[in-house]
């Protein structure tokens, strides 16, 4: 049964919390009272079944249940936890808490609060312990970060479980030391939007002209490494201290305003809108989203394949996820085809026709071997020790189509084997659907002296039992076919 999370308030962080949560599995309920908003998390939700698969490398689990509740209790019902995501007015957010406490009382509460601490939330609760912080960042769908933050009323396990909940759906919970304002975040943020602010005030700087400073330069090494980190490399071979001796009396110069705030008014609101409409008012909102979607998800894929930042959560996540998609795999010989990868077609995977491209094909077919090389013994510790299977010829045949989101089926056929090669045959199925056929030798290979040499007798052991379950099985139909030859 899936889990169950309830989000109040439909805006655009309540509509990314649905998203994150969805795509995760879970079944969500929405309770937002304007009329609106079902069109506008949809449209949210669209969005992120775009992006987020983008960053897995392993199926996403099936979509999670959309509805939308006419009354928060109805909303709540049957569910585990609960993201407050309503305006930042302290009376409505513990209206809210009240309503919720009182359709379920020991539901978990954890609040997109920009600033508010959680002592300040919880006044007047009933259950104070189970109301948390739990601030994301837009959008909530792609970044990980999830800033928790409880006050002395809230037990170790309560923090611990919403940190689990937020890893659960591919989040990095930052749980925050002591109660603070903002946050750690936005208390940064609101340094650098000040200085901002003043610059564009006095006329040092456009809209435009700010924003390409942080995207040309700083913003990507923090989107990397951070501050301190970024500052310990400006620091060369003497590292942060060296940085610390040579800039720290930076400190004392008169380069910021950080303590003097420009006042809000109608000149500087017209100030910024005006020049932030000139910068990017030829694009729609929903078309920036995408825009953005699309480079987040490869900056944060190039960070993946690192196992570095933000990218290393993502790693973990599906690590997490894979065991899941695993199971019911083919263990040992059987008289039958193995079954041994479950897949999905990612949006990664698709060309300018909507359909898998090429490449994903033998992508395909390298993941059911290298599960099957796993399964005789032979995989990546056995090619640290020296030897390896190589791909000797392949013969692919495209029968059928697969489309974004399709889950496909990896299955595997010995053909033949001896002490140094093997012939498999590997269907890929959607369904009951024949997508592809896939034909390949192996070589058995020592890599150091670069030849074909007898593996090892405890791996040619389960490959020859394998090959002994296979041999009284029919060829395959297709097998041993060269390219263009009839069907008959």
């Amino acid at each position: 049964m899936a889990r169950k999370a309830t989000i109040v308030g439909g805006g655009v962080i309540g509509g990314g919390w649905a998203a994150r949560f969805l795509l995760n599995g879970w079944d969500v309920a929405v309770f937002d009272p304007d009329p609106e908003a079902a069109r506008k998390i949809n449209a949210v939700l669209a969005n992120a079944r775009l992006a987020l698969p983008a960053l897995s490398d392993v199926p996403m689990p099936p979509e999670g249940r959309l509805s939308f509740a006419d009354t928060m209790a109805e909303a709540v019902e049957g569910s585990e936890y609960v993201q407050e995501s309503v305006s930042e007015r302290i009376e409505l957010k513990h209206k809210v808490y009240a309503q919720l406490q009182q359709a379920n009382p020991g539901v978990l509460i954890g609040s997109s609060t920009s600033g508010f601490k959680a002592s300040d939330l919880q006044i007047g609760s009933p259950a104070p312990q189970n109301i948390i912080v739990a601030h994301p960042f837009n959008p909530v769908y792609l970044l990980p970060l999830s800033e928790i933050s409880g006050s002395e009323k809230n037990t170790e396990a309560t923090v611990q479980r919403t940190a689990q909940i937020m890893k659960d759906i591919g989040m990095f919970p930052l749980v925050i030391r002591k109660e603070i304002d903002a946050f750690i975040g936005n208390r940064f943020l609101e340094a650098v939007w000040r200085e901002a602010l003043w610059m564009l005030k006095d006329g040092v700087a456009t809209t435009e002209e700010i924003d390409e400073a942080i995207r040309m330069g700083f913003g990507l090494r923090w989107g990397q490494m951070g501050l301190f980190e970024t500052y310990r490399i400006a620091g060369g071979e003497a590292g942060m201290r060296h940085f610390m001796a040579q800039f720290g009396p930076a400190l004392k110069w008169p380069w910021t305003k950080l303590m003097d705030v420009p006042e809000f008014n109608d000149e500087l609101v017209d100030l910024v809108a005006n020049q932030s409409d000139a910068q990017s008012g030829m694009y729609g909102i929903r078309e920036l989203e995408r825009i953005r979607d699309q480079n987040l998800v490869g900056f944060l894929r190039a960070l993946k394949e690192r196992n570095w930042g933000a990218g290393k959560v993502l790693r973990e996540h599906d690590e997490a996820r894979a065991a899941l998609f695993h199971e019911g795999l083919d263990q040992g010989p059987k008289a039958e085809p193995l079954t041994l990868a479950h897949l999905q077609v990612l949006p990664g995977w698709i060309d300018y026709n909507g359909h898998m491209t090429e490449s994903r094909y033998y992508f395909c077919n390298s993941e059911v071997a290298d599960a099957f090389l796993r399964l005789i013994g032979a995989g990546m510790d056995y090619v640290e020790a020296g030897h390896s299977y190589y791909s000797a010829e392949t013969h692919i045949r495209h029968l059928g189509e697969a489309k974004l989101g399709d889950r496909l089926t990896g299955t595997l056929q010995i053909i033949s084997a001896d002490e140094k090669r093997f012939r498999s045959f590997v269907r890929i199925m959607k369904g009951e659907e024949l997508v592809a056929t896939i034909e390949q030798l192996c070589l058995h290979v020592d890599m150091k002296a670069g030849r074909t040499v007898a593996a090892a007798p405890g791996v040619y052991a389960k490959l020859k039992a394998i090959a002994d379950a296979h041999a009284e099985l029919p060829l395959p139909q297709g097998a041993g076919r060269a390219i263009g030859q009839k069907k008959g």
